[in-house]
């Protein structure tokens, strides 16, 4: 009878050790990589019809490139000779800096969008991969136009 208890206590300790291991499992599993990472520099004012730069950079935690499609959106008319939309390769170790030099005439709000696409002859060999996970990153600063 003795023996049977000692058994029942040494099964409740390998339980308890084995619900622990997996929690730290569980825990260890949720540390994934960002797809997109984007940082964007707006300034916070500017003077009308004055050329300011945006600047923003993407970068990825993925082992695989992608090919990422950034550009400025804004309702207010942006005035500059340049183009809206870049489309670049993106790798781990291999962030890019995008830039525009613009101006504008009234205090607006500009999102700066990162998007993966599926596009060939951007990316070295076609290596680009499309994860299945959020394509799309962006971000939103007001221009108060003095």
């Amino acid at each position: 009878m003795h023996f049977l208890q000692l058994l029942f206590r040494a099964n409740s300790a390998v339980l308890l050790l084995v619900f622990c291991l997996q929690l730290w499992t569980n825990k260890a599993q949720e540390n994934t990589r960002r797809v997109i990472i984007l940082n964007a520099v707006i300034p916070n004012t500017a003077h009308p019809n004055e050329e300011f730069t945006v600047t923003i950079t993407v970068g990825t935690e993925l082992r695989e490139c992608i090919v990422v499609k950034a550009s400025l959106v804004s309702r207010t008319p942006i005035e500059g000779s340049f183009n809206y939309k870049y489309t670049v390769c993106i790798c781990k170790d291999y962030p890019r800096t995008l830039f525009w030099d613009i101006a504008m005439n009234q205090t607006a709000k500009i999102a700066a969008v990162a998007q993966i696409v599926r596009e060939k002859g951007i990316c070295p060999n076609d290596e680009a991969v499309v994860p299945v996970v959020p394509k799309t990153a962006y971000t939103v600063e007001k221009i108060h136009i003095v």
